[in-house]
């Protein structure tokens, strides 16, 4: 696997076998000889972010996670407006000068879809050995946060197990590239979805159709109530305002997309709510408090897992 572009690229074997290497770098980083063997496995290699969106949890856990596998970083996280893209330069023109810095990866973050396809592309046709990782292409895809969500998913169930869990994923499901990257990555398991959303926010004809295709069973809904006491798993996210075109969309009001303490009462007891932050309003900050709210546990495990995705990367193995 020379780039991370999309969660279609992670069969059931190899998330499992990825579930099982995090586990161990949590470890290892809780403990400063764990920290310090960690230190030794990618020194030398050096990590280009190069984000021209803003980014908060993504850039610094990915950054966090290369210091701490010994690798230097370079970064920018406003490249289009600080970077040579202001001037007119391409995103492939960009993405071969940085690479030829000697830059043993790129993570980048785009507000077009397909960004990461088109960086991978021009490494791929000169030759070069740069890593591209997507970390966001617009309404495209988000694999690596993708990654963290199945295996947050994993390790908040007792019993590890992901199969036979309904979920319920609501919010702006047309515009955020999140739950299309889960929804993807859930079909390796054997799942129930529910989409909950507004009909003009509802989930992309694609998804439905290989969800179709993998045999997951999944509705749709408009009301969070017919919805919610279903649900071993709620993965809540935010309008996403920025992304649309349509002024009437922009301004209204989503108040009934929203859980808070009255919505926890339709919660079984162990069930998890998760957010790929950052939130606005559609979680109350009343539900912080409440064990089932896991969406700052499932931020945690960002550096986790993009240690691990980092070091299987470069090839560099674990025991587990």
């Amino acid at each position: 696997m020379k780039h991370i572009l999309r969660s279609q690229q992670f069969d059931r074997p190899s998330l499992e076998r990825l579930f099982a290497e995090v586990g161990v770098v949590a470890k290892m980083l809780q403990t400063p000889d764990g920290r310090r063997e960690l230190r030794n496995k990618l020194t030398g290699r050096i990590m280009c972010t190069l984000f021209y969106e803003p980014s908060t949890r993504t850039r610094i856990s990915f950054e966090t996670a290369a210091h701490r596998l010994g690798m230097d970083v370079i970064t920018t996280e406003n490249a289009a407006e600080f970077s040579s893209a202001a001037k007119g330069e391409t995103l492939e023109d960009s993405t071969l000068v940085i690479a030829g810095y000697g830059m043993d990866a790129i993570v980048l973050r785009h507000k077009d879809d397909g960004a990461s396809d088109r960086a991978a592309g021009i490494i791929d046709r000169l030759g070069l050995s740069t890593h591209i990782l997507n970390a966001g292409d617009g309404r495209g895809q988000h694999p690596t946060q993708a990654l963290l969500d199945i295996y947050t998913i994993w390790s908040e169930r007792p019993d590890h197990r992901i199969d036979g869990l309904t979920v319920v994923i609501g919010g702006d499901l047309a515009n955020g590239r999140t739950v299309r990257s889960l929804a993807y990555m859930l079909s390796r398991f054997d799942t129930k979805i529910i989409f909950v959303s507004p009909p003009e926010l509802s989930i992309g004809g694609d998804i439905k159709a290989h969800l179709r295709e993998h045999g997951i069973e999944f509705r749709e809904e408009t009301a969070v109530a017919a919805a919610l006491p279903e649900a071993d798993i709620v993965y809540w996210t935010r309008v996403q305002r920025e992304r649309m075109t349509d002024p009437a969309l922009r301004t209204r009001n989503f108040s009934e997309y929203r859980i808070n303490a009255e919505t926890l009462k339709l919660l079984k007891q162990d069930a998890r709510i998760m957010h790929p932050l950052p939130r606005i309003d559609e979680i109350a900050e009343e539900v912080d408090g409440d064990p089932r709210a896991a969406y700052f546990r499932q931020a945690a495990n960002g550096l986790h897992v993009r240690s691990a995705l980092l070091l299987r990367l470069f090839d560099q193995t674990i025991a587990i």
